[in-house]
């Protein structure tokens, strides 16, 4: 018997999913439920793919082009469970807002999601494809995947990540570089038998700081950032001078940008900024990188680089989604269209691919990664509401 695709049956099941952890890479135990609850909802295809994402289709009553719902399966670390208000793995629903880590970003969203997909079995103008991915919170290798393996082909693609109601055509991209300071390591008592890496770190700074003041800007997008976020020491003893530094800077990129044209510009910055160092003494830069494995074992070296995108708003599909979606209060008209200021897997699904891309949840974005998570009952009641019709707006929009 195929079990009742409810809005009451939805948040019971994103509370479940809030009470099982799941870290980018661990997420085995959120995928197997999530499977388990697309079957008992009567989703067809429902699978696994090789990296742990889980797939599964909503039988349209037509031929219109699919549409994608997608969320993520992970979720980031929850902290120190004293500091919540409401115990982060509790799922409780308290005064009028589910609480816990996943709340709004995004279990609540990917319950919503995966009901309201079943909710239009047989119903919507053409197929709708769901399929939450992994390790969205490590920059999207789920998302990368399956679409770089054609495991799934939609028209357009709607991501459950939090837009309060709103219609969410973009974002900037984020890019994690490097730059790699080299020298001689020797004894801190003989310093003059070593060459210090520590002595290029001011001057590498200084150019950072310089370029962060040389950014373009989008009108919609605002502009693009560059910042300093950490410095990495080796050896990592106090009476040695090291030989090697690591400075991370963490860049929001307009969409464009590319990992090759980031470096080359951080790269001339430097050379403009030091020119050449005293002997001994090299400097370079690097996308920074990082082994990741998924939950099902598979291994990659992932290039720390998530592309922005920009959807135009009249753009077709975003019309149909804003006008679908309509305004919560006063409940006429459209609803409003804007960017979001975190990044998303919208990045590999619009910047790389090329695909339609809009955002519709509940939730507020304040809340995302906070001891505060929750996302409100009411809200995701509405937006439960709306589902159908954005699914069904933009497959008649793209069927045009």
């Amino acid at each position: 018997m195929t079990k009742e695709a409810s809005f009451e049956a939805a948040l019971f099941f994103a509370a479940e999913l809030i009470r099982i952890p799941g870290l980018p890479g661990r997420e085995g135990d959120v995928a197997r439920r999530v499977r388990e609850e697309m079957q008992a909802l009567g989703l067809a295809d429902v699978r696994v793919d090789e990296v742990g994402n889980v797939i599964g289709v909503a039988r349209g009553r037509g031929e219109a082009p699919p549409v994608l719902l997608n969320a993520h399966l992970d979720v980031v670390a929850e902290g120190v469970h004293a500091d919540w208000e409401v115990p982060p793995f509790s799922g409780e629903v308290r005064e009028g807002c589910l609480h816990g880590r996943g709340a709004m970003d995004i279990k609540g969203p990917l319950a919503l999601q995966t009901y309201a997909a079943a909710a239009m079995i047989d119903r919507a103008p053409g197929d709708v494809i769901v399929a939450h991915t992994v390790l969205e919170e490590r920059g999207g290798l789920g998302m990368k995947h399956l679409l770089d393996s054609g495991t799934v082909d939609p028209a357009a693609v709607v991501l459950g990540e939090a837009t309060h109601g709103d219609v969410c055509i973009g974002h900037r991209g984020r890019a994690e570089l490097e730059i790699v300071l080299e020298g001689v390591a020797g004894h801190a008592s003989v310093p003059g038998r070593a060459s210090n890496a520590l002595d290029l770190l001011g001057p590498a700074l200084a150019v950072v700081r310089d370029l962060a003041e040389d950014q373009e800007s989008d009108p919609v997008l605002g502009a693009s950032s560059l910042v300093a976020t950490m410095v990495d020491v080796r050896p990592e003893t106090r009476n040695v001078i090291p030989d090697h530094v690591v400075v991370a800077i963490d860049w929001r990129v307009l969409p464009g940008s590319t990992e090759e044209t980031l470096v080359k510009r951080l790269r001339d910055r430097l050379r403009a900024g030091i020119g050449s160092p005293p002997a001994g003494l090299i400097y370079d830069v690097r996308v920074a990188t990082e082994r990741q494995r998924t939950y099902t074992g598979v291994e990659k070296d992932w290039r720390l680089f998530s592309p922005g995108f920009l959807m135009s708003p009249e753009h077709p599909a975003v019309r149909a989604a804003a006008k679908a979606v309509g305004m919560r209060s006063p409940g006429v008209g459209a609803a409003t269209v804007r960017p979001w200021a975190f990044a998303t897997d919208g990045g590999w699904s619009c910047g790389v691919h090329g695909i339609p891309t809009v955002g519709f949840a509940p939730g507020e974005e304040r809340y995302a990664h906070t001891n505060r998570e929750r996302l409100e009952v009411a809200e995701a009641r509405w937006a439960f509401g709306r589902y159908p019709h954005l699914i069904a707006g933009l497959q008649r929009a793209l069927s045009a």
